[in-house]
């Protein structure tokens, strides 16, 4: 089978010889959302960064559409898209100004861009802020312009990190109906966020991070099996008990 993210046998960290993250195995196919769940400092933010190749594996290999970036790193990092848990904007490009800027990175046309960014702007409720500065911006609206750049692409992957972050309800609702939109059309996700309850609804499958390494990884109906629990048990529980059982 073809998948868009390839992730084996993989260790790495800040420091080499000490990773922070160990033997990781997971891969997520076409049209498929993967929740990325652990405890602080679990090793979900380095994982990412070995999935963005802003760190290089001290062991296994990453692929993103069967490329690494080792290999052609502006055509694996164009594979991809990324939410950041923290927004990033530039204080002097205005918000028209950022999602220009990421439709020349893509080599987005003038006019899938202009039709792209208006659609967006509207879902958002940002419209009247095209032209605006992002130091006037509030931290949830500066976190939909982040969204607004990711989903301008249409690329095969997303990589989105603790997303619901200061976003109100509006924003919550858009971002998850672009992310089912996106979904039906074949793209991929690996979301990373404690709201456990939004991820149960969403994603197709889990992997659980505990200390460095993968506590537990499968469909809803496979992590109940894993933990013992019933068919009832919510995602949130089945954490806990994960978690807890390799706590020791």
């Amino acid at each position: 089978m073809d998948y868009t993210l390839e992730v084996s046998n993989l260790s790495g960290g800040y420091i080499w010889n000490r990773p922070v993250i160990r033997e990781l195995d997971f891969s997520i196919a076409p049209g498929e959302m993967v929740g990325l769940i652990g405890l602080n400092g679990a090793g979900k933010s380095t994982t990412i960064k070995h999935i963005l190749g802003l760190l290089a594996p001290q062991e296994g290999f990453v692929r993103v559409m069967g490329l690494r970036a080792a290999d052609d790193a502006t055509r694996y990092r164009g594979s991809f898209a990324y939410v950041p848990e923290a927004p990033e904007l530039y204080e002097e490009l205005t918000i028209r100004e950022h999602l220009r800027m990421s439709a020349m990175a893509y080599g987005l046309a003038d006019d899938r861009f202009e039709s792209r960014a208006a659609r967006l702007a509207e879902q958002f409720d940002m419209t009247a802020k095209l032209d605006a500065f992002p130091q006037t911006l509030s931290k949830g609206m500066r976190q939909k312009v982040m969204i607004m750049n990711a989903f301008l692409v249409e690329p095969p992957l997303y990589v989105i990190d603790e997303p619901f972050l200061g976003l109100d309800p509006l924003g919550i609702r858009s971002l998850l109906d672009l992310m089912v939109e996106r979904k039906n059309k074949g793209a991929s996700f690996l979301i990373s966020s404690h709201i456990l309850s939004t991820l149960e609804t969403y994603c197709d499958r889990y992997v659980v991070l505990h200390r460095g390494r993968i506590a537990a990884k499968g469909t809803l109906g496979e992590l109940r099996e894993f933990a013992g629990a019933g068919g009832e048990a919510t995602l949130d529980e089945l954490f806990y008990a994960i978690v807890k059982g390799g706590a020791s």
